[in-house]
């Protein structure tokens, strides 16, 4: 495997040795399937971050065009989608993804949510006149986007095509753990020729990085996608000086199989959902509700559902779970099994045992007759766990999927779309699937409670990355 080594941080245009980096401070890189370092990405500090906000301030202008915008966000997304085979490969090395899922849900999803952006451009309209006033809608200024390590390509996306195609200007930070598929992406931006300062990436430890973007008395709008006790730490911060924050943060979403649902049906979609990318996923239905009159039945189908995902090397194409990305991950999910375990969960597959030798490989587990208040069923694993807990009745269905702290995602089943979408409207989350229904990377993405604040994709995604300003007229238009 090539080693991929990155020595200076994007900073105004060019790449830029980090400041006061004398000593050669490097992050390394892992990969998770094989333990060995396989790369190195600067660990800027604050005075680099000082600069790239400089150069984004410098670069933000109030008054540009709607057709340079759409201009800039065209060329980077050709610029994008030619790099996308090396990107999958990056994001299978650094961060385990099985190359079926890096070819795919990795960076076809992210293209997908790009061209969506275009097209709300395409469409949007900058100005509206309400009575006798002329609204208009202004790009925020400099955003600061901290993007975490599970979909590096699509959270960064997510956050910097919106920013481009409103106006903006960017200060990123990406993960520590899978840095390369972004230092991967600013290169293509580069290929595009975005005018200096409008993109500067800066990468580093979150404490110092990521806090002092929060905190940058010259960083309009802070976009963070992350753990919610980060992501709590980023609002205090950005607080202080005032600025607009957007919190893309955990999930506890549930699966809920109502009575008369096609129960093979929700127990395989559920499975695949739960484990899908290693079940390193916030929106991941980690919770399958079922009536107590099927249970029987759906302990049995997961339990064949679950025997089909082969765990291994990422690179195969046959395997379905790759390792978890991180040492410090592996050793979080084998702590929340142990507990479980330990709390009275039923263990019905999987657990702790060693898969592999080298590697950070958890099997796919499941327990059975998870207490809804005990910490499995609360708080966000973060790995190929799934909870399956048994209901009375659809009132008690409801009390369990609402009763987490977290809104994020999450399913409904029933014998008719109708029933499914009456239960779901009284479902305290941002995004439910109803029977089956379709991901929709132009549909408004973001979280109720301790999930996040704001939204992202599609309009209402791009519509985060702009002001609202209205002159009174003398005269109604």
């Amino acid at each position: 495997m090539p080693t991929f080594e990155h020595d200076r941080l994007f900073i105004d245009g060019s790449w830029t040795t980090p400041s006061g980096n004398d000593r050669g401070d490097v992050v390394e890189v892992i990969d998770p399937a094989t333990e060995a370092v396989i790369g190195h990405v600067p660990n800027g500090g604050a005075a680099d971050v000082d600069a790239a906000v400089a150069a984004a301030r410098r670069a933000f202008d109030p008054l540009i065009s709607v057709a340079e915008r759409r201009d800039r966000t065209q060329r980077v997304i050709a610029a994008m989608e030619k790099r996308l085979p090396d990107i999958a490969e990056l994001i299978t090395a650094e961060m385990g993804a099985p190359v079926r899922i890096a070819q795919t849900v990795q960076t076809q999803v992210p293209l997908a949510v790009a061209k969506g952006f275009a097209q709300v451009l395409d469409t949007f309209e900058f100005e509206e006149h309400i009575g006798n006033s002329l609204v208009l809608r202004e790009p925020y200024g400099v955003v600061g986007a901290i993007t975490p390590w599970n979909y590096p390509l699509y959270q960064v996306v997510a956050k910097v095509l919106p920013a481009i195609a409103s106006g903006c200007t960017v200060v990123l930070k990406p993960s520590n753990e899978a840095p390369l598929s972004v230092f991967a992406f600013v290169q293509a931006c580069e290929d595009a020729g975005l005018p200096p300062g409008t993109l500067n990436l800066v990468s580093g430890p979150g404490r110092v990085i990521g806090e002092h973007i929060a905190a940058h008395p010259d960083v309009d709008f802070v976009s963070f996608t992350g753990s919610t006790g980060v992501g709590a730490r980023v609002g205090e911060l950005a607080g202080r000086s005032i600025k607009k924050v957007a919190l893309e943060l955990g999930g506890k979403s549930a699966n809920v199989i109502l009575d008369g649902a096609d129960l093979a049906t929700a127990v395989k979609v559920g499975v695949g959902n739960a484990f899908l990318n290693g079940g390193q996923t916030c929106m991941a239905w980690t919770r399958m509700l079922v009536p107590q009159s099927r249970y029987g039945e759906a302990l049995d189908l997961i339990e064949s559902a679950v025997a089909r995902y082969t765990v291994g090397d990422p690179r195969d194409p046959a395997t379905r779970i790759g390792p978890s990305a991180s040492r410090s991950q592996f050793d979080t999910v084998r702590g929340f099994i142990e507990r479980a375990q330990r709390d009275g969960a039923r263990l019905l597959t999987g657990g702790t045992e060693p898969i592999a030798d080298v590697g950070y490989y958890v099997a796919p587990t499941v327990f059975a007759d998870v207490d809804p208040d005990s910490e499995l069923g609360q708080d966000e694993v973060f790995g190929p766990v799934l909870a399956v807990i048994p209901y009375a009745d659809a009132d008690d269905a409801l009390r369990i999927a609402n009763g987490t702290p977290y809104g994020l995602s999450g399913a409904v089943w029933a014998a008719t779309d109708d029933d499914a979408i009456a239960f779901a409207r009284k479902v305290q989350t941002g995004q439910l699937d109803i029977n089956g229904g379709a991901y929709n990377p132009t549909a408004p993405f973001g979280g109720y409670k301790k999930s996040g604040i704001g939204r992202e994709l599609g309009r209402f995604g791009f519509e985060e990355y702009l002001q609202t300003k209205s002159l009174q007229l003398k005269e109604q238009v």
